[in-house]
């Protein structure tokens, strides 16, 4: 994985106010911690944050005002209605160190057409080089039949990393279609808003 270069402020003033006042110039408050290192209260831009943040795992390459470091996003706060990011916790990595991390999964191909996919995990939890963490974990579906399950640990992970997840853990598996009695069951089931028989007298 590519890093990210991002400019970074040292942060002198802090609490609701003074981040307020950093947000409205378009900046993100962060913190960056780790290897038993004082935290780092910094400064970032919102705008080259908000793009990197679009990759998962973003290995993020924080530079000025002194800092020259490697990070891995570990907490993210954004306001719940507008979406813009209020907060970030940095997480300090090197080169070569482990980390566990939370990798997506991608379902490619096509099931057999007599079934439904029901994918239960869309992440796997993995540990991998803080620098070679994979961006997904491709699993194909193609020709399954019903019946059909994986488990985490029969996913095909890439060379250098191992699972964290625990193994026995339902990844997908292939079900039957529901029959066009049980879709009626279903409905006959669901509440009415009219025709209870009783009178709204």
């Amino acid at each position: 994985m590519s890093e990210v270069r991002i400019a970074a402020e040292r942060r002198n003033e802090f609490g609701k106010g003074a981040a307020r006042k950093i947000r409205r110039a378009n900046k993100v408050p962060a913190i960056l911690y780790g290897h038993g290192t004082d935290t780092q209260h910094l400064t970032l831009p919102g705008h080259d944050l908000m793009i990197a943040l679009r990759t998962a795992n973003v290995l993020i390459r924080i530079q000025g005002d002194g800092v020259n470091e490697l990070a891995l996003p570990k907490g993210v706060q954004r306001d719940p209605l507008k979406g813009f990011i209020e907060h970030i916790d940095l997480l300090l990595v090197k080169s070569g160190e482990k980390v566990t991390v939370e990798i997506p999964i991608t379902v490619v191909g096509d099931i057999h057409p007599d079934g439904m996919l029901d994918q239960q995990m869309v992440s796997v939890a993995v540990g991998a080089e803080a620098t070679h963490i994979p961006t997904e974990i491709e699993v194909s579906v193609e020709g399954m039949v019903i019946g059909t399950q994986l488990t985490a640990a029969e996913l095909t992970l890439p060379e250098g990393v191992s699972l964290v997840a625990e193994p026995e853990a339902l990844v997908l598996h292939v079900t039957a279609k529901p029959t066009g009695a049980e879709e009626e069951a279903e409905g006959a089931e669901a509440p009415t808003a009219e025709g209870n028989g009783e009178s709204a007298e």
